[in-house]
């Protein structure tokens, strides 16, 4: 087992990412975000350092990601106190730089899975829908309080939100800002699972080693169709299964 940190020289609230190889293979990358006297409040450093891990080379030759937090805070949010200074040209270059760190987590071949507990709000609960399964400490605390500062939720929050758990419920969370628990967040399909008895690390990570045992290739494959079917007319999703499967049938 091993564990690096990616953090370059900075200030001690600054914010870490740890990452550490971990199950039988050592094939799971486990991303500890660490800034725990901000909550994990997800700044432009933080989100660069969470970037950099996510292209690194542990996570590359991984066959299953588990990003988590700390007992207090998967994430509280965004660092809203960058807010006022960003300029329009600003946020344009802040998504093509660290703000690209959602799509890329989405983004990533192998299957993911977030470990969640104390606050995942904001920008902290947009991480955890870009992730391919979602699993939860009961006393976890949901919310996207966007708009109650005049802003929205805009790291796709509001777009996979909606695929997860449709417009209707989407615009009563968004809108009002309420928080909701993870008894809630599971009834909604939110979250695949909710970790009893605490422990919600361990339970990622035995999720993840599920996945990582499934043939590489399948796994990869299948989580782009799913991707894909979600905004694809019936048609077209039908038609990528069958190519897939056609595909897939001839690795043997």
């Amino acid at each position: 087992m091993t564990t690096t940190d990616t953090t370059p020289a900075a200030s001690p609230d600054a914010g870490t990412v740890e990452i550490e190889r971990t199950g039988e293979h050592h094939d799971i990358a486990v991303l500890t975000l660490r800034r725990e006297r901000k909550l994990n409040a997800l700044s432009t450093h933080l989100e660069s350092v969470l970037l950099d891990a996510l292209r690194s080379q542990e996570v590359r030759t991984s066959r299953a990601v588990v990003v988590t937090g700390v007992p207090r805070a998967f994430s509280a949010g965004a660092d809203t106190g960058e807010l006022p200074e960003m300029t329009p040209e600003a946020i344009a270059e802040y998504y093509r730089s660290s703000g690209a760190v959602y799509e890329t987590f989405a983004a990533l071949p192998q299957p993911t899975v977030a470990a969640l507990s104390g606050y995942c709000l904001g920008g902290g609960l947009e991480l955890a829908l870009a992730a391919d399964i979602r699993v939860a400490d009961p006393d976890t605390v949901f919310g996207l309080p966007e708009v109650g500062i005049g802003i929205l939720p805009s790291s796709g929050g509001v777009t996979r939100l909606v695929r997860e758990v449709g417009a209707a419920r989407t615009r009563d969370l968004v809108l009002r800002g309420r928080r909701f628990g993870a008894r809630e967040a599971y009834a909604w399909g939110l979250i695949g699972e909710i970790a009893e008895g605490g422990g919600v690390r361990e339970k990622a990570v035995e999720i993840a080693a599920e996945l990582a045992a499934q043939p590489r290739l399948a796994v990869s494959v299948a989580k782009q169709v799913i991707t894909a079917a979600a905004d694809a007319p019936r048609e077209a999703a039908l038609l990528l299964e069958q190519l897939a499967y056609a595909a897939l049938n001839r690795t043997g």
